[in-house]
């Protein structure tokens, strides 16, 4: 098996996710309980909004450059990093390495052209919505990507990530808000819905909507699975 090293901490509680989930279909592969060599490198999540809010994504990125260079003395033979929003500083961060990132919307983009579905609602961090480093990986491969348009739902939904998410609250206020905004991008041709933030899946769930639900965590940690047994 290849060593994968997770750069994870944007929150712990996904990266819990990302961890389970690796895990649990290498164990399901072999038939019992043969683990893949995994490396966690936990960044700071504090100090990363911190950054965000004063706009310093080189220093953002000056942290995952450092934290993969960490990964790969312990044997990482590619990383990944364990949210959406840290890939808004991909191209940097992969710039000063010689071992790859396995991104996470180009691993999205193939979930949704498996599905065969042609238009998608997007919600992530204020930052994925704004920014176009994540749906323009997934819309490059001929498929429509629809973002909340009203910048109050953008702060809103910024608001529980940030606030309830990262800390593992789901309050059920903050779950209606979310559904609803979800409903609004059907309302305009969503076919199905990318949680491109890693924290919703923790709120969202199929059996919440009628359309097809993209759980970047999920479809990352795929990824990670088929890195790891050389798929």
């Amino acid at each position: 098996m290849n060593t994968l090293g997770l750069l994870g901490g944007t929150s712990w509680h996904s990266t819990v996710e990302y961890y389970a989930a690796i895990n649990q279909s290498i164990n399901d592969y072999y038939g019992n309980n043969t683990n893949p060599p995994l490396l966690v490198y936990t960044l700071n999540q504090a100090e990363i909004h911190r950054f965000q809010k004063i706009d310093k994504w080189d220093s953002i990125a000056g942290m995952l450059t450092d934290g993969a260079l960490s990964l790969r003395k312990g044997g990482a033979e590619a990383v990944m990093f364990c949210a959406n929003t840290p890939h808004k500083v991909f191209d940097i961060v992969q710039s000063q390495l010689d071992f790859p990132i396995i991104h996470i919307g180009d691993a999205t983009a193939k979930a949704i052209l498996k599905k065969e579905v042609k238009s998608v609602g997007f919600l992530g961090t204020i930052y994925t919505m704004e920014g176009d480093f994540i749906t323009k990986r997934i819309a490059d491969n001929g498929i429509n990507v629809l973002v909340p348009e009203e910048k109050e739902v953008l702060i809103e939904l910024q608001r529980i990530i940030e606030e309830e998410l990262t800390y593992g609250v789901v309050k059920p206020a903050s779950k209606t808000y979310v559904l609803n905004v979800i409903k609004g991008l059907v309302d305009r041709g969503a076919e199905g819905v990318v949680l491109g933030c890693t924290e919703f899946p923790l709120m969202i769930f199929d059996e919440d909507l009628e359309i097809p639900i993209f759980d970047t965590t999920e479809i990352h940690s795929m990824a990670a699975v088929d890195f790891i047994l050389g798929n």
